[in-house]
């Protein structure tokens, strides 16, 4: 299994009749020359550790983040409606979501858009039978933008038909497919999820570069998150002949981005509490994109408070603002230093607190004429007791299981439901998006392997 990442390309061989795993390298991504480069290198470190060259593997599975992933915008209708249901189904597409628009699209829109020249756009609005005249408007100045994007169409079937007209007539290639809510409070994101993987499929892999690794792939490429949320609904549901681990949460803290993943309905555990807003899906994909590692440093100083980063860290502020425009100016920088370790430390912690913070649902205590109720928005995450950590700063870090603690509820957020205990689980070799891409083949092998391979570090309260 190969993963094309932004940074590094990995690679994971697994030896599916002994259902083991065999071995795993990584070296740096060559998008901007040959890609096939930064996969040879990364095939004959794996060849060093496991003895294994190209010619001795059956099949050869793919899936990347290269070049800026897979990025797209998405448009609805009523901004917690469906253009959150746009958004959901982009997420869980394994896209990176540039911008999420509601109501009509203005020429301000129109120029950010060409500015910003997603891979794909996708066009919703208006449940079936409900409102045309938006979702109309959008199509008319899509169609004016110069940038070439391919237009996915889920939103009222009345208006699609129509939509794809204006698309296509200007020049614009244009999908419809089932309206991801065709009636009120009603999600349905997943033709709308199959119709972006078919294009990134047929589109996207070549005009990243990817197709010139093509020969040495057997199939099933597909955006990383996308591997990645197979690999955790696989985890948690498992087979009809290997047992899953049941409801989790899973958070992956990259430099740029963390990625904060739910397996769970997450409906109501409290007594007088109602559901405010879309109904959630069980597999759940958000990302953080002002919070990573590096390029996002600044994003978790703004997110949480460079006080906080100091407490946790036991450095100055003066000295961890410090660090922190370091690695900022030069994101390859490595912990190699007590001061930069402990700064990774507190960036990590708070990585992981804030993104799982902003997945999970929260409660706010109204008043009705029958007494005191609870409004729900989000997953209640409260009773699930599995959460999986992984991403390399976590992979490699001293403290994992210190740093996944900011997956728990926290008093101080009386209000969030995050999982009050949990055991934790670590990704240790890195392997998720790998058994994401596996399970699609073999899952009973995909699942058996997680199980074995994750590092577990108890129960934390």
């Amino acid at each position: 299994m190969i993963d094309f990442g932004s940074t590094y390309t990995k690679v994971t061989a697994v030896d599916l009749e002994e259902e083991r795993l065999l071995g795993t390298a990584a070296s740096y991504t060559t998008v901007e020359t040959d890609i096939n480069e930064g996969l040879a290198d990364a095939m004959a470190l794996l060849e060093e550790k496991t003895g294994l060259t190209q010619k001795d593997f059956d099949e050869r599975f793919a899936c990347s983040s290269a070049a800026g992933g897979l990025k797209m915008i998405s448009c609805g209708l009523v901004p917690e409606l469906t253009a959150e249901a746009a958004k959901t189904a982009s997420l869980g597409a394994g896209a990176k979501v540039m911008k999420v628009y509601s109501y009509q699209l203005t020429e301000e829109d129109a120029d950010e858009i060409q500015r910003l020249k997603p891979d794909i756009f996708l066009l919703t609005g208006g449940t079936d039978g409900g409102n045309k005249d938006t979702i109309l408007e959008n199509a008319r100045v899509l169609a004016g933008i110069s940038a070439e994007f391919p237009v996915v169409i889920a939103g009222n079937r009345n208006a699609a038909g129509e939509c794809r007209k204006i698309l296509e007539d200007a020049g614009k290639q244009a999908i419809v497919t089932e309206n991801v809510m065709p009636r009120f409070g009603q999600l349905n994101i997943e033709p709308a999820q199959s119709c972006i993987r078919e294009i990134f499929l047929a589109r996207i892999i070549k005009a990243k570069g990817l197709s010139r690794a093509g020969q040495l792939i057997s199939g099933i490429m597909m955006p990383t998150p996308a591997a990645v949320l197979s690999a955790m609904e696989l985890l948690a549901k498992g087979t009809e002949t290997e047992s899953g681990l049941g409801d989790l949460v899973a958070v992956d803290v990259g430099g740029a981005t963390t990625d904060v993943y739910s397996m769970s309905l997450g409906e109501p555990s409290g007594v007088n509490t109602v559901i405010k807003g879309l109904p959630e899906p069980y597999a759940k994909r958000t990302v953080e994109g002002d919070i990573g590692m590096r390029y996002s440093a600044a994003g978790i100083a703004e997110a949480a408070g460079i006080g906080a980063i100091a407490k946790l860290s036991g450095l100055s502020e003066e000295r961890a603002q410090e660090l922190l425009s370091l690695i900022s100016e030069k994101p390859d920088t490595l912990p190699e230093t007590e001061d930069l370790e402990a700064l990774d430390f507190a960036l990590a912690s708070l990585a992981v607190k804030v993104g799982m913070t902003r997945h999970a649902g929260h409660v706010e205590k109204v008043y009705t004429p029958v007494g005191e109720a609870w409004l729900q928005e989000g997953k209640d995450l409260t009773k699930v007791e599995k959460a999986v950590i992984t991403g390399g700063s976590l992979i490699h870090a001293k403290h994992a299981e210190k740093i996944a603690r900011g997956i728990l509820y926290d008093i101080a957020e009386a209000s969030s439901l995050k999982p009050r205990q949990a055991e934790i689980l670590l990704d240790k070799e890195y392997i998720l998006s790998a058994m994401g891409l596996l399970a699609k083949h073999a899952p009973d092998t995909a699942l058996k392997i997680m199980k074995k391979e994750m590092k577990s570090y108890g129960i934390e309260k």
